[in-house]
């Protein structure tokens, strides 16, 4: 990327940022007061205007329900047809939006003065003669008849009453002992739950008076829909117009807000931003083109990368003096002259204060790897100066998440939620739908290397072949798989760690030299690695698992044969972690303190065994709840579920206790089915068992896979090489989509 400047005359400001817009390779950086004596740019005239039209035709979109797809082919479109059609088309929809909104209010009036007469038609008393009376008082709630009518009958207020019941809603009638007396009734009730009503004001009976209330809404309701025929018919002629107008004006407003971002003075302005260093001479010839001299650009930097979170700058040579070509006059020639001799004299000599914005970031990973950029910028978009490391997350992430769930039926769902997602939506949620297939196909393999796994059951079990894989290490007869994951995931992260610290040296070693590359990351890599090595060694065997040589040649099915690193070897790793010490207490002194996050480091990845035996104990559990199960071998054998009553039946009869092999875990919701009403209800338990606790563990696959590998991949894996903090390139200008200039 260079840093451009282009630095003119006010009075072709119009120019410069027309041809910069028409070129869409500037990305602009605002002015942050580096220049004395300049000040932040201001609005181009007619900008309020534009902007005031732009509201109004996104409104226009939004109560029409305006989308892309009612666009038409692009065509131009001048500013008078603009002016002409937005103010026809506002007219005719604000006028059918106002009339639409009047008619929805009367309709939810009317419904709500239905719901209103509801507990009056329960009464079942017309609504004359509840009001009206000068003798009695009238009151309607809803209570309980027996709490009101013994209140009115402890009221010394009250002379008689009655009191008419219907539903859950009653009318007290009551004549007050003092003639001249009001509210007596509703004083009497004041320790009683009652709601009161208000009657309505009309003479029918409630069914009358509802039928009425309907046959207004049914007739408004007639009138919105035509209304709402007319909106559509509007929206067919104008939407087209609505989507070259936004687009137009959007590009207006862009064209005339870009001298915010610009330092000013009275006279001149200067213009910085990046432009990819292939793309400057075009963006200078067309800048040069549009005004001749009234302009000077200039190729300030060229920025390469570097390994310290910043960029270096490249000055380009003080002979390139921007604006080549012959001057179109004396005067164009001072305009520029004049400009420029302002910055300068500004900044003495227009370099001190160019500032230590970095450059901006296009992450072009593309292909498979294109959506797991979205994960990368979750944590932040690199920088110009890091390595992206978006395809390392590609072809680590999808490997984690489905070596943690491992199993082929919720590997095909969450796969087909990550097909939904992509089929059906744009931008982030299209990505993450993408990351979800890779996920589930990883899932879906692992799911088959531990067994032919389907939601917790080894199909090979089923099919009655023989699978090398015996388990995920759940059963008596399978823990030594499980004690090998374990092993397996440790090493995934010595491997993983390896290939952060080396992007960290290489990257050191090129920007620097190979003495900070050896002291910063070099090592790192030999305390690593020396570590591991001799933990995987035979010296001192005595003292370390036998679990630790015994996984290799189990996970590779007896081809690797592995017996732990000789000693001697691990003697070498001991001294090569020692060496690593020495050249970090050198380099980098107060990082002595964390010396053993290597090791800690990789045995953080043993959450991804922690994680499949957690996913896969949960599948087992539901399942031994719907269906049952029994371990063959007097106990010591695997896992087997049962399905049918049948073969309940037989592994009762031959458990251990009754001479057998077999040792019942558990017999099942579903399979100790029988006809009794007790027995369907199991049944349909065990059902409801399977189908929501699959589903939970799906979802807590989810989260807990999800979250588990992204944290080993920002923590332990980008805290060896990576920050983030970079920003998009966002080029001045847009391509055009529904317009297009003559």
């Amino acid at each position: 990327m260079s840093r451009v400047s282009v630095t003119g005359s006010k009075r072709v400001i119009d120019d410069v940022i027309e041809a910069a817009y028409a070129h869409h390779s500037l990305h602009v950086t605002d002015y942050d007061e580096r220049y004395e004596g300049f000040e932040p740019g201001t609005s181009l005239e007619g900008a309020e205007t534009v902007n005031e039209r732009l509201v109004t035709v996104r409104s226009l979109e939004s109560i029409l329900d305006v989308d892309a797809e009612d666009a038409e082919v692009a065509r131009s479109l001048d500013d008078d047809e603009l002016v002409a059609e937005l103010e026809r088309v506002r007219e005719r929809v604000n006028e059918l939006n106002d009339r639409r909104d009047e008619l929805q209010n009367a309709i939810r009036d009317r419904q709500e003065e239905i719901d209103r007469m509801e507990p009056f038609a329960e009464l079942g008393i017309d609504l004359e003669y509840l009001r009206g009376y000068d003798s009695v008082e009238v009151v309607v709630g809803e209570a309980k008849a027996d709490a009101v009518e013994t209140a009115l009958e402890d009221a010394d207020s009250i002379d008689v009453f009655d009191v008419f019941v219907g539903g859950g809603v009653l009318a007290i009638v009551a004549k007050p002992t003092d003639s001249d007396a009001e509210g007596v009734v509703q004083d009497a009730l004041v320790g009683v739950d009652i709601a009161l009503l208000d009657v309505p004001d009309a003479d029918a009976s409630p069914e009358e008076y509802v039928a009425e209330l309907e046959a207004e809404q049914a007739d408004l309701r007639d009138e919105l829909d035509g209304v709402e025929t007319e909106l559509e018919s509007v929206k067919a002629e104008a939407a087209g117009f609505l989507l070259r107008a936004e687009e137009q004006l959007t590009i207006e407003a862009e064209k005339k807000e870009a001298p915010l971002s610009f330092a000013t003075t009275e006279n001149a302005f200067v213009a910085e931003g990046w432009v990819p260093t292939e793309t400057y001479p075009d963006f200078e010839a067309a800048v040069v083109d549009a005004v001749g001299d009234h302009v000077e650009v200039e190729e300030l930097e060229r920025a390469s990368f570097t390994p310290d979170g910043d960029h270096h700058a490249k000055p380009v040579d003080e002979g390139n003096d921007g604006g080549a070509g012959e001057s179109d006059t004396p005067t164009a020639a001072g305009d520029a002259a004049d400009a420029t001799a302002e910055r300068e004299a500004a900044t003495d000599g227009g370099h001190a204060a160019r500032g230590s914005d970095d450059p901006p970031v296009v992450q072009d990973n593309g292909g498979a790897a294109g959506p797991f950029e979205l994960l990368v910028q979750a944590f932040g978009r690199p920088k110009y100066s890091e390595f992206d490391p978006t395809l390392l997350v590609f072809l680590t992430f999808p490997a984690m998440f489905g070596f943690m769930i491992g199993d082929v039926g919720y590997g095909v769902l969450y796969a087909a939620i990550g097909y939904f997602m992509y089929s059906n939506y744009e931008g982030a949620f299209r990505e993450l739908g993408s990351v979800a297939m890779w996920a589930g196909g990883f899932t879906i393999l692992f799911g088959i290397y531990f067994g032919i796994d389907v939601f917790g059951y080894h199909a090979y079990q089923l099919l009655g072949i023989h699978w090398p894989v015996a388990g995920k290490g759940l059963s008596p007869a399978d823990l030594n798989w499980g004690l090998s994951f374990l092993v397996a995931s440790v090493v995934f992260g010595i491997v993983h760690l390896n290939a952060g610290h080396v992007l960290s040296f290489v990257s050191t070693y090129q920007h620097h030299d190979f003495k900070h590359a050896l002291y910063e990351a070099g090592s790192w890599l030999l305390i690593l690695n020396g570590a591991w090595i001799w933990v995987f060694s035979q010296h001192l065997a005595g003292f370390k698992p036998d679990f630790l040589f015994e996984a290799v040649p189990l996970l590779t099915f007896g081809m690797v044969p592995f017996a732990g690193l000789p000693a001697v070897v691990g003697y070498a790793g001991g001294a090569a972690a020692g060496l690593g010490l020495v050249l970090l207490g050198i380099g980098e002194p107060p990082e002595l303190a964390e010396f053993l996050s290597p090791l800690v480091n990789a045995i953080s990845y043993a959450r991804l065994m922690a994680v499949l035996l957690a996913k896969g104990g949960m599948a087992l559990a539901v399942n031994l709840l719907a269906f049952g199960a029994y371990i063959d071998g007097e106990g010591e054998g695997s896992f087997h579920f049962i399905f049918t009553p049948g073969q309940l039946s037989y592994v009762q009869g031959h458990t251990v206790a009754e001479g057998g092999e077999y040792v019942m875990v558990f017999s099942g919701l579903t399979t100790a089915f029988d006809p009794s009403a007790v027995g369907v209800l199991a049944l349909v338990g065990g059902i409801l068992v399977a189908v929501v606790g699959h589903f939970v563990v799906l979802l807590l696959g989810i989260t807990s896979a999800g979250i588990q590998a992204v944290r080993l991949e920002y923590v332990e894996f980008f805290g060896n090489f990576y920050e983030g903090g970079g920003r998009a390139y966002l080029p001045f200008g847009r391509d055009r989509k529904y317009t297009r200039e003559d």
